[in-house]
């Protein structure tokens, strides 16, 4: 399964959702999406992101302030 990766460390609240939400409308259903941001805002906005849209937040982590999100686009 491919895995798009979008990099938007340095922005701040809203954009990093905004981005990921745009870079999902591109991809297929059930393809992934990996965001590398660095606002520690993101994981409770890509939790309640990932719950109004019905995409799946299948991990996130975080490694010298840089958070990782896994984001599976959901099924049409």
């Amino acid at each position: 399964m491919s895995e798009t990766v979008l990099d938007v460390k340095g922005m701040r609240c809203p954009l990093p959702v905004l981005r990921a939400n745009r870079a999902l409308r591109g991809l297929a259903p059930d393809e992934r999406l990996r965001v590398l941001a660095t606002d520690s805002a993101a994981v409770g906005d890509f939790q309640a992101f990932c719950r109004e849209t019905g995409h799946a937040l299948l991990a996130w982590s975080e490694e010298a302030g840089v958070f990782s999100f896994v984001i599976r686009k959901k099924p049409e």
